[in-house]
């Protein structure tokens, strides 16, 4: 339950951010209102990933159970703070951003303990299946959150929020009466240098990733901004700096001598490659159905964002069918042979999604999101048990932080990796093509240059908002009001835009799961030289 809820609501504002941001009267493409629209996603996965490895080494100290318990109080809390947001504009996405922010504390304490927890309290036959039921359930929140947040925004955008009320009431309630401590914790003093350096190195990391999507100057994105560039240095410098002190402290946040664990190595690393090629397909499948599938098959702009949680479905089952499965199999068998065959399933599902056509038939579509649900279902799960049964006991609760941090790091890089990758591929050939699309419905070709030489990004969100990118874009010009009604209908109609951009946005999908394709199967190779035993 922990877990789950931790993950849902990692994504459940995904879908629904159009209902957010309409309900609080903002306007996220506006000029100077994209980094809310950022922060809303980011901030929560960039709290989880920072914060996951301290939490769970705190487990080990103070007690996981103890931790676990926090963490579930602290999720109900903001929960019913996001539910409450008093304010409207830009106030009320500052209240929502930092409720966000302390709700992913409390999740990242349930994520940092809860595979530390089950590790002690399973023995070693019954823990892959025990693993890989937790592993499962938080992977496919993060799908279930999609649909949920498409649903409960057709409600109300407070229900997106609502829905995690009773779960971390009743989570905390639950968990304080039934959890007890299964091991002694091991009372320690706070590596202070190790988690300043850490969290603030990975927050200024991955923050500078953030900003890198956004545009700087006359470039599509911020990736020669100063600021960028600052971040990414003074992130990689103290990264080094925590590296190296946490190999002279005596009793260190984060145990670098765990990577001579081969099967904790190679997992974990197997484990990032895989999350931020998971999250790229899940950010670029949503745009991709969203902002051209959906609208050539006749849904409205508007409704494209519950669809496209519905049409993902089939990913979901296939963690849900495979995943359990493939824990209890590796108890007997080990993990290497499920999770690396999983990731063989991945990369096959990748290279089927290349050869689709813009408008591909969903049949074909759906069966190659089942395989690529179900081959990263038969990774995670003994994945994650072979991890954790690899290190000793007393740090089980760091291992399941950092493994936690992997996995959450991997979510966040995937989103500035791949969004880069689409608007540097849209920069490109977009502009001529907006500029003779427009041109020929009689919209001006200075109103058409100067919207074709916008950033792709505010392209990109619109369709990823379930707006019409078209009609955002023209609105502010006033051209609407002066072209004849049949441009009109043509240029804000369902099909003109998924056509104009269909030519430029294969070629960026070509690219982003190209990249994908290549990461997993490095990660099956890792996987592959985890170890026979593991």
């Amino acid at each position: 339950m922990g877990v789950f809820i931790a993950t849902v609501d990692g994504s459940i504002v995904i879908i629904s951010l159009p209902a957010i941001f309409r309900g609080i009267g903002l306007d996220p493409l506006a000029p100077g209102n994209i980094s809310y629209l950022l922060w809303m996603i980011l901030g929560y996965l960039l709290v989880s990933a920072v914060l996951v490895v301290a939490l769970g080494r705190l487990g080990d100290m103070f007690g996981r159970v103890r931790m676990y318990n926090m963490g579930f109080a602290i999720f109900a809390a903001a929960s019913i703070a996001l539910s409450l947001d008093p304010f409207m504009g830009a106030p009320g996405a500052l209240w929502l951003i930092g409720w966000r922010v302390v709700q992913a504390f409390g999740g990242a304490m349930l994520t940092g303990n809860s595979a530390a927890i089950i590790t002690d309290a399973f023995p070693a036959n019954q823990r892959g299946t025990a693993l890989g039921i937790n592993q499962i359930t938080a992977l496919a929140g993060q799908f279930i959150g999609l649909l949920a947040g498409g649903f409960l925004a057709v409600i109300d955008w407070h229900a997106v929020f609502w829905v995690s009320v009773p779960i971390g009431v009743l989570g905390t309630i639950w968990s304080y009466r039934s959890l007890r401590e299964t091991r002694t914790p091991q009372p320690a003093r706070i590596d202070w240098v190790g988690t300043l350096t850490f969290t603030t190195g990975t927050g200024a990391l991955l923050a500078a990733i953030t900003y890198g999507i956004q545009p700087y100057g006359g470039h599509a994105t911020g990736w020669t901004s100063p600021t960028v560039l600052g971040g990414l240095g003074l992130g990689l410098a103290l990264l080094i700096v925590f590296c190296i002190a946490e190999t002279r402290i005596r009793q260190p946040m984060f145990r670098l001598g765990l990577f001579k664990v081969r099967a904790f190595a190679a997992g974990n690393i197997a484990a990032l490659l895989t999350a931020v090629a998971r999250g790229g397909m899940q950010f670029m499948l949503i745009i991709w159905l969203q902002g051209i599938w959906l609208p050539l098959h006749g849904y409205d702009f508007e409704d494209t964002p519950l669809w496209a949680g519905i049409y993902l479905l089939p990913l979901t089952f296939g963690f849900l069918v495979a995943g359990p499965i493939a824990g209890f199999l590796s108890d007997r068998f080990g993990a290497r042979l499920f999770a690396t065959g999983g990731l063989v399933l991945v990369v096959l599902a990748f290279l089927g999604l290349l050869a689709l056509p813009v408008n591909f038939p969903y049949p074909l579509f759906a069966l190659l999101l089942f395989v690529s649900g179900a081959g990263q279902g038969m990774f995670s799960a003994p994945n994650t048990s072979a991890i954790m049964g690899a290190v000793p006991a007393a740090d089980r609760g760091v291992a399941s932080g950092m493994r936690s941090t992997f996995q959450n790091s991997g979510t966040s890089l995937s989103i500035g990796v791949f969004f880069s990758l689409m608007i540097v591929g849209l920069a490109s050939s977009l502009p001529t093509t907006l500029t003779a699309g427009l041109t020929a419905q009689g919209v001006p070709e200075s109103t058409a240059r100067s919207i074709a030489e916008l950033p792709p990004v505010s392209t990109l969100f619109a369709a990823f908002l379930g707006d019409n990118p078209i009609a955002h874009l023209l609105g502010p010009s006033g051209v609407l009001t002066t072209l004849p009604p049949e441009h009109v209908a043509a240029l804000t109609g369902k099909e003109f835009f998924p056509q104009l951009v269909s030519g430029p946005f294969h070629q960026g999908l070509l690219t982003v799961f190209g990249a994908a394709a290549i990461m997993a199967t490095i990660a099956a190779l890792a996987s592959l030289l985890r170890g026979r035993n593991a």
